[in-house]
């Protein structure tokens, strides 16, 4: 990497600026870039600057929210959040955490360590990320509103699709917060059971469930057409919890850090400034990224593993250079459990036991695709202006020719190399996600998610390659949110009870309980009009 100043450090007095990936959106705040979620030109937001983190080794023995202040205090300048501020909103994020080290490393065998990212209210990995921007949310709105009142005060409409997990993580990030309401759309019976009760037994005033007769596809659809409504934003403040959001990306960098320091005292004979290997069970591409952010700052990774099930435009675009959709249809498109909530997803998507995991195309590839697109631009020796124009232009242009005719590339060589200088990926099925689960049961009596399975399937084919490099999987469920595929690989083992050996205390009974939800047809303008009426109904009633 060259010194250009996409890698060099924001200088102390200039506070971290942010810009789009497909190049006409630049300048913003981070506060712009967390309240607005998707940039104006459609593209990503990014940091202007990867900071480089040259005191990282001396973090090794803070706690994970002290370890948080000191990564988030590198992006977000005390100009925009004094450094008191920012730590208050980082404690009350991880206080919600079950495990006293917020995410634990476990050692699984040999050279190979579980992280586990499951310890947050609604048991996902995606509770790091969304506890920390329901509270950013609550701070940016409380700040904005001081001395405000009735219609006066600004008010956020948070709207977000699920096919389960985000959901539940972003209601649970949200509910009872100021001056927010949030909106979580998914496909009406295409969710599994215990996700669904885990969004619609929250009875918080502040949120709305709104199941959709469609699929996940059409809930997403119906949440871009909002924001790119100008009727609704003329009238709601839009704000966006899915993976776009660049707080999430953010938040998760935290754990690649904390999980390296847990590995050098949990191993005495790795030393830190050993280089170590991340697996990475992935979909869209937000968990992975993190950890390549993480690299970029200076955390000595040998590589990411990205590990893909059967829909594997990722592990394609690695092996050939080309990101090309790839849709599957009729009986080669059916898989998975309906149980675990399968069905979300769009038409053309492999359904497979790892659901959460099951996308056409990864909407945070674009992210990495900029960078890559900025280094290949360095090579022509032009100054930095340019550089950040030609990767925008760059982008563009692939991200046209995916929208138009499905796949784009081969990149130009150099590009696929850089790619494939930091990464590997693996593509693991459906039968060798079942042989990991049964495998790590009756040989540690470890019972895995069938996401983290992916991974953990994709963490020994990289062991062999790798030698001696230690290797820490994640973790990114925890198995009694995906009960159908554990169920199914463990049922004849014995010593298995689902009841003992999975189920935690705060999910059972959860199905019974009392539970708030409004169905809607599949029709962006009706919802925009429930949106509306609830948020209205919401405000009146915080009026009296």
């Amino acid at each position: 990497m060259s010194n250009g100043s996409t890698n060099g450090t924001a200088s102390a007095g200039s506070p971290q600026r942010y810009l789009s990936t497909r190049g006409d959106d630049y300048d913003l705040s981070f506060e712009e870039v967390v309240l607005k979620g998707l940039a104006s030109d459609g593209g990503l937001y990014i940091p202007e600057q990867i900071p480089d983190a040259s005191q990282w080794q001396s973090w090794k023995d803070l706690s994970f929210p002290d370890l948080a202040l000191e990564v988030l205090s590198l992006y977000i300048s005390p100009t925009e959040i004094p450094r008191e501020d920012l730590k208050g909103i980082i404690d009350r994020s991880y206080s919600t955490f079950r495990a006293p080290e917020t995410t634990p490393l476990k050692h699984l065998h040999d050279n190979l360590y579980l992280l586990e990212l499951f310890h947050g209210p609604t048991f996902a990995f995606k509770d790091v990320a969304l506890q920390f921007l329901g509270n950013l949310f609550e701070y940016f709105l409380v700040r904005k509103n001081v001395g405000k009142t009735g219609r006066d005060r600004h008010h956020l409409s948070v709207v977000g699709a699920t096919s389960g997990d985000t959901g539940s993580a972003a209601i649970y990030g949200l509910r009872g917060k100021k001056d927010v309401s949030v909106f979580i759309l998914h496909p009406k019976g295409r969710v599994s059971p215990i996700q669904e009760a885990q969004m619609t037994t929250v009875l918080d005033a502040n949120v709305h469930n709104l199941a959709v007769t469609g699929t996940f596809d059409d809930c997403q659809d119906i949440v871009k057409a909002l924001f790119a409504d100008p009727d609704i934003n003329s009238t709601l403040n839009l704000g966006a919890v899915n993976s776009i959001n660049w707080a999430r990306i953010l938040a998760q960098i935290v754990y690649y850090f904390h999980s390296y320091f847990s590995m050098a005292k949990a191993n005495s004979d790795f030393k830190v400034g050993d280089k170590v290997r991340y697996v990475v069970p992935t979909g869209n591409f937000g968990d992975i990224l993190a950890g390549y952010f993480a690299h970029r700052m200076g955390l000595p990774v040998d590589k990411l593993v990205v590990a893909t099930n059967e829909n594997d435009i990722l592990d394609r675009f690695w092996k050939t250079g080309k990101y090309e959709k790839q849709p599957a249809h009729g009986p080669e498109a059916q898989g998975g459990l309906a149980v675990d909530g399968v069905k979300a997803h769009e038409d053309g998507v492999k359904e497979t036991l790892s659901p959460a995991m099951d996308i056409l195309v990864s909407s945070n590839f674009e992210r990495l695709l900029w960078f890559l697109a900025y280094e290949f631009a360095e090579s022509a020796k032009m100054d930095d202006e340019w550089n950040k124009r030609q990767a925008g232009q760059e982008v563009s242009a692939w991200l046209k020719q995916l929208k138009s005719s499905g796949g784009f590339g081969p990149v130009y060589k150099d590009v696929h190399e850089a790619a494939k200088r930091d990464f590997e990926s693996e593509r693991v099925s459906d039968s060798q996600t079942v042989e990991t689960i049964k495998a790590y049961f009756n040989k540690l009596g470890y019972v895995l998610d069938p996401h983290s399975a992916v991974g953990v399937a994709a963490s020994v084919r990289s062991m062999e390659r790798a030698g001696q490099v230690p290797h820490i999987s994640l973790s990114t469920a925890h198995p009694a949110k995906f009960a159908g595929a554990v169920d199914l690989a463990l049922k004849d083992e014995q010593g298995f009870n689902f009841e003992e050996n999975v189920l935690p205390p705060e999910l059972v009974g959860l199905e019974s309980k009392e539970k708030r939800v409004s169905d809607v047809d599949n029709d962006w303008k009706v919802v925009r009009e429930l949106v509306k009426k609830q948020v209205e109904e919401e405000l009146q009633g915080a009026a009296h």
